[in-house]
């Protein structure tokens, strides 16, 4: 079988597995599981298949005219180079290990079938993403993941969260498509073709008309697709839907769809030096302004949400300092160990019953509890902090080596500010990165107080794809010499400088946070346990702690409850409150966007029942009030239409007689 075919396959058959899955859901329960686990468990063997044969050289290219346009044709291509083909791997592992989870995780959800047909659809879409060598193909691939995104979120529709949040996600995520859009069609008239190799091409013959224009239009999709400020707020929220959902939206697809595109279309970014500048302070902010929320979130979930949204910051950094070997590097990193984080916090949230990390860390003895979630998790919060030898550090430090060539002007793929924004706010991003990986994991797993519930043991199928995901998330960063030959051809060796700067600003803030722990640890407060909620400091954690304080062991009417001041508020100051809630963006866009469009309905509403009503209803009252005249006078009465017949003589009789004497 030829390569070209074996790829056809490999999105296919994902797309197969949910057709079959949603027909057969109902009638044939039996059938589900299979059908969820076997379809992408193939589609990874053939993505392995093409991998290996593709090998880092040369791109496989092939295409078919889709359908006449009388214009720019749409065209059915492939085209896979070394990243893509890395990518669908990854897209196969996560979304097989995700799948295999899912059976354990939902298996008493009566609308597993629907669900599981919908990763299944998110699966296939992102492999066509990655596959697809035409830019309109691509974007199918890219709305499908959107709609689905809003399924998935929206999973536990009977919660008012979830069904907010899938709507929130689609709407910003729609948001930033339609400029997307606009900017495909300009970049497809230029260039006479949506296949990327022509765009490509165009680009560098110079004949891309507005490329700063072009650029700033596609940025837009990606910042909404790939949550990259100011587009972010709809991730953290994303987290209403089921913790495998979140798994694979934030380790293979949807939001790394954006950076994926950037990544495959740099040069038209790269022709732009206004645009990269751009990207990077989209990157800047991203990454420092998530670290500092995320240090601040109470539900283990939300704190995850923002790890993602910051890792992404550092993928975009990458790709403004004109390295997608290092973006992708980072990405490939970033997903094994990001997808191990989410599905081991949904063993924790299985064994605690709870998402709140305020009410873990009034739990003695959680990680005897879950010991596979706990040392896995361990090893994915070493590598998302970057600390050699995980996965993340290697990853993580190919990108600020990148940004650092590039700011001390050792290269030209990228304006020199473009450098140093990306060099200063990864370095930031690396002190608040391991701090709020540290507090997660002292909070989750060193509580003090009652003993953590005893749920029993946790479904094999949970827990195997935890190790599964653990050997890439310790050993992949390790891959950083052959790899780049699968790019383009770019060194990602750690440098020296920035590998040191890097690891020990990440050991401050794992130090930091650690003495921050300890101290409020040691200050604990004993109050009564009515006071908890009353403390000025409270907060929706501590009410739930105090809910489980009846459960702990009391001292006469006192309680032992943990200073509200935890790590992450003793370290953030005053700028925690505004932290928590990701520094009222959300706010502020219900001021600058809501508001004026629920005013407008408000005027519309009013026009339309005040004003044109009115119109409509004198316009009927009018031949009512006639009729019902009308109606009045027809009694039935013989008399008394003779009597009016003759009063209505007189009055002419009369009327005449006047007429006549006047004239």
């Amino acid at each position: 079988m030829t390569t070209t075919t074996l790829a056809v396959l490999v999105p296919l058959l994902p797309f197969l597995g949910a057709a079959a899955g949603l027909l057969l859901g109902r009638t044939s329960p039996g059938f589900v599981r299979p059908l969820a686990v076997l379809p992408p468990l193939a589609s990874l063997v053939l993505a392995v298949t093409v991998a290996v044969r593709q090998g880092g050289g040369q791109a496989i290219d092939a295409h078919t005219e889709l359908t006449p346009t009388g214009s720019v044709p749409v065209e059915l291509a492939l085209h896979i180079d070394g990243f893509a083909a890395l990518v669908a791997v990854l897209v196969g592992v996560v979304a097989t290990c995700v799948q295999i989870y899912s059976t354990g995780y939902l298996r008493d959800d009566p609308r597993y079938p629907s669900y599981a047909a919908l990763v299944s659809l998110f699966t296939s879409a992102m492999l066509l993403v990655v596959y697809s060598g035409d830019l309109m193909v691509l974007l199918v691939g890219w709305e499908i993941m959107g709609i689905c995104s809003y399924f998935l979120v929206g999973h536990y529709w009977e919660t008012p969260e979830a069904r907010a949040a899938s709507l929130k996600a689609f709407l910003v995520t729609k948001l930033g498509d339609v400029p997307f859009l606009i900017g495909l069609f300009a970049l497809a008239t230029d260039a006479g073709s949506f296949r990327i190799t022509s765009v490509l091409g165009t680009v560098a013959s110079g004949g891309l008309h507005h490329p700063t224009l072009v650029a700033l239009l596609l940025l837009a999709g990606v910042a909404g697709k790939s949550a990259l400020f100011p587009l972010h707020t709809w991730l953290p929220d994303a987290m209403a839907g089921p913790t495998p959902v979140s798994a694979l939206i934030h380790a293979a697809t949807m939001v790394a769809a954006g950076i994926y595109f950037v990544a495959r279309l740099l040069p038209v970014f790269q022709a732009s030096s206004a645009a990269m500048v751009v990207l990077a302070v989209m990157a800047g902010v991203t990454m420092a302004g998530s670290g500092l929320a995320a240090l601040a979130q109470d539900d283990i979930k939300r704190v995850l949400a923002y790890s993602t949204i910051g890792q992404l910051g550092y993928m975009a950094g990458a790709l403004a300092v004109g390295d997608r070997g290092a973006a992708v590097f980072h990405l490939l990193a970033h997903g094994a160990f990001k997808a191990l984080l989410f599905l081991a916090a949904g063993v924790v949230i299985h064994a605690s019953g709870t998402n709140s990390l305020a009410v873990m860390s009034r739990m003695k003895g959680l990680r005897n509890r879950v010991p596979d979630a706990y040392w896995t998790m361990t090893v994915a919060l070493l590598a998302l902090a970057a600390i050699p030898p995980f996965s993340g550090f290697f990853s993580k430090e190919a990108v600020l080596g990148a940004a650092e060539h590039v700011a001390t002007g050792h290269t030209e793929h990228a304006p020199g500010a473009a450098g140093w924004i990306v060099l200063i706010t990864g370095m930031v991003t690396a002190v608040l990165t391991a701090a709020y990986a540290t507090r997660l994991w002292l909070l989750a797993f060193h509580g003090q107080g009652t003993e953590a519930p005893d749920h029993g043991r946790q479904p094999v199928t949970m827990t195997a794809v935890l190790w599964v995901l653990a050997v890439p998330s310790l050993a992949f960063g390790l891959t950083y010499g052959p790899l780049p030959d699968w790019f383009d051809g770019r060194d990602l060796t750690p440098v020296l400088t920035t590998s040191v700067l890097g690891t020990g600003l990440a050991l401050v803030g794992v130090v930091i946070t650690y003495g921050a722990w300890r101290h409020t640890t040691a200050m604990a407060l004993r109050v009564p346990l009515g006071a908890v909620a009353a403390h000025p400091d409270a907060d929706a954690g501590l009410v739930e702690a105090e809910a489980i304080a009846s459960h702990e062991p009391a001292f006469g009417d006192v309680a032992y409850v943990p200073d509200p001041a935890d790590p992450g508020r003793l370290l953030l100051g005053p700028l925690h409150r505004h932290a928590a809630v990701g520094f009222h963006l959300d706010a502020v866009y219900h001021a600058l966007f809501v508001r004026p469009v629920q005013a407008g309905a408000q005027l519309v509403r009013f026009l339309d029942r005040e004003v044109v009503d009115t119109y409509v209803r004198g316009a009927g009252a009018l031949p009512r009030w006639l009729g019902a005249a009308v109606r009045r006078a027809q009694t039935g009465n013989v008399q008394t239409y003779v009597s009016a017949l003759l009063a209505g003589t007189v009055v002419l009789v009369v009327a005449a007689v006047l007429v006549a004497t006047g004239a």
